[in-house]
């Protein structure tokens, strides 16, 4: 007897789903009330549609119903088939509304994320700072960003938090798709090392004299490399982090003093 439930609860596993994930069941979108196999597939439908106020995205913890894939009874959302019997996904989330038969990838939920990863718990831990699950082999290894996984690609400016793609962390604290972040390198070698390129920097400024109206003249800036801010002397070149030497800095308001 248990042989045999087992058996249904398996029936079809790995046979129904779509490029994203193999699933025995098809999600009802509460915005548009239409039926897909997962939020991406609707997400990329609804990207396409020709007038630009009917494109949305799916908010995956909204989903209150699915669609068997094997019976093709609606019902509300659940691990089993609530008609035959058959597990929608071997993997299953009540909480993102997600299921998934593919537990190789070894998914869990993380709370503080508030959605699911891949790559199993114990591989990971959550910076509260950067504001997402990161490899245990960055664990007080990188630079904290504030919320650096909440935003977009700066290459293909795909949202970073939640995607499908491996994510890389630079060394200084930002990230951005490890895909974009080799083809960039074999682009322009030199974001890697970019100290050359500094020293230039140096040799030129030392080599122009800025009027004396400004020689004494301060401003402080921000660094996009190690997020520092950072009072600096003025010169129309460029500003140096007096961190960690970067230029790739922008000029910001003085800080606000604490009445």
């Amino acid at each position: 007897m248990e042989r045999s439930v087992l058996e249904r609860l398996d029936f079809g596993k790995m046979g129904y789903g779509c490029k994203h994930y193999r699933r025995r069941c098809r999600i009802r979108a509460p915005c548009c009330n239409e039926l897909y196999s997962c939020r991406h597939c609707h997400n990329e439908a609804t990207s396409m549609l020709s007038k630009p106020l009917d494109r949305h995205e799916l908010v995956r913890q909204d989903v209150e119903h699915v669609v068997c894939s094997v019976c093709d009874t609606e019902q509300p959302v659940a691990q089993v088939c609530t008609n035959c019997g058959v597990r929608l996904g071997e993997y299953f989330c009540s909480i993102c509304k997600f299921f998934d038969d593919e537990t190789g990838k070894q998914q869990f939920h993380c709370d503080d994320c508030g959605i699911c990863r891949v790559g199993g718990r114990e591989n990971f831990f959550h910076c509260n700072k950067c504001g997402s699950c990161y490899s245990t082999t960055l664990r007080d290894n990188h630079l904290c960003v504030e919320n650096s996984m909440r935003h977009h690609c700066p290459i293909c400016y795909e949202y970073l938090f939640d995607s499908l793609k491996d994510t890389a962390v630079m060394k200084c604290g930002h990230t951005m798709h490890s895909e974009c972040y080799h083809e960039m390198i074999k682009r322009d070698k030199s974001i890697i090392d970019m100290s050359r390129t500094w020293k230039r920097i140096d040799e030129e400024i030392e080599a122009t004299v800025m009027p004396e109206d400004y020689q004494n003249r301060k401003v402080w800036i921000l660094c996009n490399d190690c997020n520092d801010t950072t009072e600096v002397y003025f010169h129309i070149i460029g500003h140096k982090c007096g961190h960690c030497n970067s230029y790739n800095t922008r000029s910001i308001a003085p800080p606000v003093l604490p009445q």
